[in-house]
């Protein structure tokens, strides 16, 4: 008997141990916020809540004044989600202030004053990458705005074609417009009237005027897309130096030279901080029928002495190396870690993805990597002397002719250090320029139809 109470004696005292120990256990499983992050953009602002586990949230509008009131469930305010109001911009173009205080014992309340009514989007991203569970909340104009759309704006209120000529289709760049000679007439009547041409007191009628030439009312049109931004830096180097800061930077260098061209008009996918999802990347340069998309990029290697730059076209059944290869998945990676909400929308671009091995379009990339490279060549040797090819997404484009450069090796010291001077930032984004001028004007004879492109901006693809 003794025995027995001696054993059930040390038993409870186990069981208090245990229970001692499992409060730590339990407060760890509601989830706490590490780190809270804002994105303000002209186009919409991003916020986003990480925590060490799922967030519970509820969301609320008002009105009179624009309110967003946001409830997160099973969370304790602390000083990291207190420190939400300090990352909000004055210049912010959606968000007045941010107020954090604890609403109920079991719930942190957010309140963010807006300064016009906006829509949103709310949703929450696994871990991923250096990322662990992550709330996102996007707040949108009410009228959509993007850097295309200005483009597509000044395209509506200007002719695109020399003033005396009517709007003439141009043939698709993958099409081979047929030849006239000079001595064309206009197709004959089909129906009762006299052709005036048959009549002898009047001058035989001018052929049908082709597409002008480029100039600026009717520009060739380059899209420029910085790689990665706001929550996605991209590679990293040794002196923390992100790649989409010096992404951002050379592609607006690039931008000022192609434009000074007087026949060019350069638009970029992101124009700051802040991230495009490549699907939406892709979709911006269909929509105003681009003549090239050219999207910027800096390599990075677990190897620090790897270096020089490279250019890419599209490889959708394979890559030219492994590295390649590696490469492209990594990138592809890009909408995981800047936050898109896959799981809600349809990759339209896989879906209308044509043959392009196939196609015209593959073959005026190839030529465009070529001579962008040779133009980057007289900057540095080249990582590979030859345009290599993998399956990016951000290159899955059916009619536009699309590359990806590589500018150089972040994590590579010397070249990290290069990336970061603004002199040598000028030196690539000339030779980006030069390239991309030289093959416009060797390859590419006219610029595509704009009217077409300013007609139909609004429909979907």
């Amino acid at each position: 008997m003794t025995n027995r109470r001696h054993f059930l004696a040390h038993g409870i005292l186990g069981l208090l141990a245990w229970f001692a120990a499992t409060p730590p256990l339990l407060a760890a499983r509601s989830p706490r916020i590490v780190a809270v992050r804002a994105w303000p953009a002209e186009e919409y602002t991003r916020v986003t809540l990480e925590a060490d586990a799922a967030l519970t949230y509820e969301p609320l509008f008002l009105t009179d004044p624009p309110r967003l009131v946001l409830d997160l469930k099973g969370v304790e305010v602390q000083t990291t989600l207190r420190a939400l109001s300090d990352r909000i911009s004055r210049d912010d173009p959606y968000v007045a202030a941010v107020r954090v205080g604890q609403f109920t014992p079991e719930v942190a309340r957010i309140v963010f004053d807006l300064k016009q009514p906006v829509t949103h989007r709310l949703f929450l991203l696994e871990p991923v990458a250096n990322y662990q569970y992550r709330l996102v909340l996007d707040l949108y104009p009410q009228t959509p705005l993007d850097p295309v759309e200005r483009l597509l704006t000044e395209l509506r209120s200007k002719p695109t074609h020399a003033p005396e000529a009517p709007v003439v289709r141009e043939p698709h760049l993958s099409e081979t417009p047929p030849r006239q000679s000079q001595g064309a007439t206009l197709p004959p009547r089909h129906d009762n009237r006299p052709n005036p041409s048959a009549s002898a007191d009047k001058p035989p009628p001018k052929k049908a005027p082709q597409p002008s030439s480029p100039s600026p009312a009717n520009p060739y049109l380059v899209v420029l897309d910085p790689g990665h931004g706001g929550e996605d830096p991209g590679a990293i180097g040794p002196r923390g130096t992100q790649e989409k800061e010096v992404v951002l930077a050379v592609a607006q260098r690039v931008k000022r030279l192609l434009e000074a061209d007087g026949r060019i008009r350069a638009v970029l996918t992101r124009e700051g901080d802040y991230f495009v999802p490549l699907a939406e990347r892709v979709h911006r340069a269909r929509r105003i029928q681009a003549d090239l998309f050219v999207s910027l990029h800096a390599d990075a290697f677990i190897r620090a002495d790897v270096a020089g730059s490279s250019v890419y076209v599209l490889n959708e059944r394979g890559a030219s190396t492994t590295a390649a290869r590696l490469l492209a998945q990594k990138e592809n990676q890009s909408d995981l870690i800047g936050g898109v909400q896959l799981a809600s929308r349809s990759d339209t671009v896989a879906q209308t993805l044509l043959d392009l091995s196939l196609t015209a379009t593959r073959r005026q990339a190839e030529r465009l990597a070529e001579t962008v490279l040779a133009a980057l060549s007289t900057v540095s040797p080249p990582h590979r002397p030859q345009v290599e090819s993998a399956n990016f997404a951000v290159l899955r484009n059916p009619d536009v002719p699309s590359i990806l450069v590589e500018l150089a090796f972040i994590t590579n010291p010397t070249e990290e250090r290069r990336l970061r001077d603004p002199s040598y930032q000028e030196k690539l984004a000339k030779a980006i320029s030069t390239g991309i001028t030289r093959y416009l004007h060797r390859h590419v004879g006219k610029p595509r139809n704009r009217m077409l492109a300013a007609q139909t901006a609004a429909s979907p693809l």
